[in-house]
């Protein structure tokens, strides 16, 4: 079992900056995955950006540019500086890990709002 503590997100204006933790705890093993995903109102869950506990990044197109995903290996901690927020970045951001062979744990949410 692997437990995911979020932090950050909030309110900010089109143009602003939000920063995401993400801590994990547990059977974390050498080799994982940790990432984000979201969730917009009306619409269904897609990938973010994820990292993998050896540094190969992927991330989808509409944020490449104005997302960076980072992580502290000695923390099992995995972070998303948000820059140049856009009204459509509006949605719940969950924080996932991944390890081969044990599957998916998924962090309890937390909303990012961008607004004017």
């Amino acid at each position: 079992q692997v437990q995911l503590v979020e932090s950050g997100g909030g309110l900010a204006q089109p143009g602003g900056s939000l920063r995401l933790s993400c801590a994990a705890s547990g059977n974390i093993g050498s080799f994982n995955q940790m990432g984000w995903y979201r969730r917009a109102p009306g619409k269904q869950r897609e990938l973010v950006a994820t990292i993998t506990s050896d540094g190969f990044v992927n991330c989808v197109d509409s944020v490449k540019g104005r997302f960076t995903i980072s992580r502290d290996n000695a923390k099992n901690t995995v972070y998303l500086q948000m820059n140049n927020l856009k009204l459509e970045d509006t949605a719940v951001y969950y924080c996932n890990f991944w390890r081969p062979l044990h599957g998916d744990s998924w962090g309890q949410g937390t909303q990012v709002t961008v607004s004017t």
